[in-house]
This record gives structure tokens, C-alpha cells and sequence, in this order.
């Protein structure tokens, strides 16, 4: 498969997620892992030291005229909508609730405004769930832009979105409200990290999830970081990304400041990807893989994509894909004449 066309949440932050909204149905949370067990600590004992590195890309072009727009600018043409709880707080509580669902956002979540003079699609994170394209894709290049609202919702939990793909299997598989995939998680700090969005099956802890989305990643071990600890380091030892350390942080902070737009690059070809921030690769992923219905694990070459609404406000704007016949190469110390 040469090309899309025949296709037709820090982990921190989703624990700080987690523990608040669980606090606010009364429901007594576990915490993370937090590296206190002899088993968490085995599994990142091998872990190099990590060092800042400074990365470039070179990039392997598209042909001319096979980059096209997945936001029209006037409405969400082309588009899904899933909204999970009516009320964020009984996302990750105990009794179980009725998704929103397909296709019945009424509170307009997820709409199309202008921003800066030019026309955005708006996720008003007021409401979780996800924006998820009608089409699935494979080895593409993906660019989005992105910034940040003034309002995050939920005391207490930092601002939180993501672009979630590879997306399969039914909606809301993720605790009612998202899809199982890989995320480009967007947190302020953390853009770029890497999770895998797996099934739930029992409402009110991550323990319970069926993390049967896969990743390997190059890591460091950073000692600045909650557990596991791993951030992503060109060339460090390449670690499976599943549970109990089932994310890697972003290779650097590329970011620019809260208000201002920021620019997102995802590539991904085959069964690995590369995330870049503002110009910076900040992630390289291989062997995405998912468990199928027959319990079988297989590689994850391809899927739709879901932009999150996760209590935050988020404007999203300039929004196109191209198919690529390879991955881009990161390097060190990129020359500036490449």
C-alpha cells in the first residue's frame, strides 16, 4: 500500500484526570503506578541516562498537488462526532452511564468559528469525546495547527488534547468516549508525548484497561519525570509502550506559549511514526500493533483520526494530509542547508 487513497493525554495528565473527576463522583481512585514495586521498577531498570539532543528532519516530499484540506472551513463536512458522559465527572467513575454518542452533539462541542481572522474548528472541551474523520488513512503525512482557549474547565487538571490515530474498533471503547489508537498527546509541557488509548471494560480504574494498543519507542530515563520516567531518545533503548509504563514523554518541550498557534506534523508509514512540534521531530515510533477481535496481535498501519475535547478549550485550523511513500529521517544536529 503505497499511499492513503485506498483507504477510502499525558499519562500524568490523564491521571490527574482521572483522580479529579473520580474525586468529584466521590469515588476513591487508585494512583498511578508510581515506580514503588519491585515490578515497576524492573521494567525501567535498564533504561539509559537520557541527555538533551538537538534533531532535525529530512524530509521525503510528496509529490506536487497530492496535499488536500480534511477541514473545509465552512462546516464539519467529512467528519463523526462522539460525545461520552453527559457529565465529564462519571467518565472514570464506577456506575456505568450512556454515551451521548454518535452524531448528537447539541451543545455544539465541536464547532466551526474564526479565529485570527481565519475559520477553525473549535472543541470547547466542556464535554469529553472526540471529532473523528469519516475516512480511515495509511502512510500519510498529517499537519495541523493548534491553540490554546482561555478556559480549561476542571480545576485542577492541566489543559489537555491530543490527536488520536490509527483509530479503530468502536466508539467509545475508551471508557464511552474515544476510539482505540496511539495519541499525539497535546498538554501544555508534554506536546508530542506518546500513549496508547486501549478498551475499557470495567469502569473507574486504568488497571481494569484492556491495553491492547502497542508501541515500541527509543527512551532515556529522566530523572525529572513522574514514573516510568522515559522520555524519547534518539537511539536510546527501544522499550514496548504498555502498562504498567505505558507512555513516553516528548523528547523536548517545542511548544510556544499558551495563546499562541503552534504547528503539528504526523507522519506515519506502515507500522511507525514520527511526531514533530513546531519543526521539531519530538517522538519516533515502531511496531504499532493492535489486538484484533480474534485475539490475535497485529501490526497498526492504518485508521481514522479523532481530535480530542478533553477540558480545555482548543481551536484547530489549517488541516491537511498527503500520502508519503517513506518516513521522513531524523537526525542530529540538522544541517541548516538540507
Amino acid at each position: 500500500m503505497n499511499g492513503y487513497w485506498s483507504l477510502g493525554m499525558s499519562v500524568h495528565a490523564s491521571w490527574a484526570c482521572f483522580a479529579t473527576l473520580a474525586s468529584a463522583a466521590a469515588f476513591a481512585a487508585p494512583g498511578p503506578p508510581d515506580g514503588s514495586t519491585s515490578d515497576q521498577k524492573a521494567v525501567i531498570a535498564a533504561d539509559p541516562v537520557y541527555s538533551p539532543q538537538r534533531l532535525g528532519l529530512v524530509e521525503n516530499r510528496a509529490s506536487p498537488g497530492s496535499r488536500r484540506s480534511l477541514f473545509n472551513g465552512k462546516n464539519l463536512e467529512g467528519w463523526d462526532s462522539w460525545l461520552g458522559a453527559p457529565d465529564p465527572a462519571q467518565t472514570y467513575a464506577p456506575a456505568l452511564f450512556q454515551s451521548i454518542g454518535l452524531n448528537n452533539d447539541k451543545t455544539h462541542v465541536f464547532s466551526v468559528v474564526k479565529e485570527d481572522g481565519a475559520p477553525a474548528i473549535f472543541a470547547n472541551g466542556k464535554l469529553f469525546g472526540g471529532l473523528i474523520t469519516n475516512e480511515a488513512y495509511g502512510n500519510y503525512h498529517l499537519h495541523i495547527e493548534y491553540k490554546w482557549g482561555p478556559h480549561a474547565w476542571i480545576p485542577g487538571f492541566p489543559r489537555n488534547n491530543g490527536i488520536l490515530y490509527h483509530s479503530h474498533g468502536q466508539y467509545g471503547a475508551f471508557f464511552g468516549t474515544w476510539m482505540q489508537a496511539v495519541e499525539f498527546e497535546i498538554v501544555p509541557h508534554s506536546v508530542g508525548m506518546l500513549l496508547t488509548v486501549g478498551q475499557s471494560k470495567t469502569p473507574g480504574s486504568f488497571t481494569d484497561v484492556a491495553w491492547n494498543v502497542g508501541a515500541a519507542v527509543p527512551v532515556g530515563h529522566d530523572a525529572t519525570l513522574k514514573y516510568p520516567q522515559r522520555r524519547y531518545l534518539l537511539g536510546g533503548r527501544i522499550v514496548p509502550v504498555e502498562f504498567p509504563a505505558y507512555n513516553v514523554e516528548a523528547g523536548t518541550d517545542a511548544e510556544k506559549p499558551i495563546g499562541q498557534w503552534n504547528a503539528l506534523d504526523l507522519y506515519v508509514f506502515g507500522d511507525r511514526s514520527i511526531h514533530v512540534v513546531n519543526g521539531v521531530p519530538v517522538m519516533v515510533a515502531s511496531q504499532l500493533s493492535a489486538v484484533d477481535s480474534s485475539g490475535k496481535r497485529r501490526a497498526l498501519t492504518a485508521g481514522r483520526i479523532q481530535l480530542q475535547s478533553e477540558g480545555a478549550e482548543t481551536y484547530f485550523r489549517n488541516i491537511t494530509i498527503e500520502p508519503i511513500s517513506a518516513l521522513p529521517t531524523v537526525v542530529q544536529d540538522k544541517p541548516h542547508d538540507r
